[in-house]
């Protein structure tokens, strides 16, 4: 069996955005797992304050990340309605088929740090299923279910268990890789 990065991501997390862009633009998404987590359920379990609920942490992560979008040619716009609450759309991760994850991914990251859309409203969010031939009627009821509800805190859980504290953070051969800025690390711990 091949080797792969597990990606412990949030589609509110900026930096998520940029390592996803990155593993793009290198032709690398086929190394990757991407693991759905509820970024503020992860920072609840380990008493960490979110760098949004902090103006000078919130003011750097701002210029840090259109530093680095710029650098790397990503397009990118900070979200007006930064932070939203992403647990739906964490959950619908876990939902839909696999073979319309990738649309997925893609069409909520471009969707929140690309257009500036508001994903946490209903209707944009059924924009972006339809886009992506997602029945939504199905998805909201899927989203609600108990055991959908489980999977994702044992998601967020698993992560906390394995000492990540944020996100984007990568994991291969037990080796943790936290931040957009460590995925070539983790490209060559894969590679080694």
């Amino acid at each position: 069996m091949t080797k792969k990065i597990e990606f412990f991501f949030d589609f509110i997390s900026p930096y998520s955005y940029l390592a996803h862009k990155k593993i793009i633009k290198l032709n690398q998404r086929n190394n990757f797992i991407y693991k759905p987590i509820l970024l503020g359920g992860l920072h609840n379990l380990g008493g960490i304050t979110a760098p949004a609920f902090n103006e000078r942490k919130m003011k750097n992560m701002k210029n840090d990340c259109m530093m680095i979008a710029e650098k790397n040619e990503i397009p990118f716009i900070w979200n007006e309605k930064f932070p939203i609450n992403s647990l739906y759309l964490m959950r619908g991760f876990l939902v839909i088929e696999d073979k319309k994850k990738d649309h997925y991914i893609d069409a909520c990251f471009n969707a929140y740090w690309k257009n500036n859309v508001d994903i946490s409203k209903l209707e944009n969010l059924k924009i972006i299923l339809d886009l992506c031939e997602i029945k939504s009627d199905l998805f909201e009821k899927s989203i609600n279910d108990q055991k959908i509800k489980d999977e994702l805190k044992e998601l967020t859980s698993d992560a906390f268990n394995k000492d990540i504290f944020g996100a984007p953070t990568f994991v291969i051969n037990k080796k943790l890789f936290w931040g957009q800025d460590r995925l070539d690390y983790a490209l060559d711990e894969l590679n080694n």
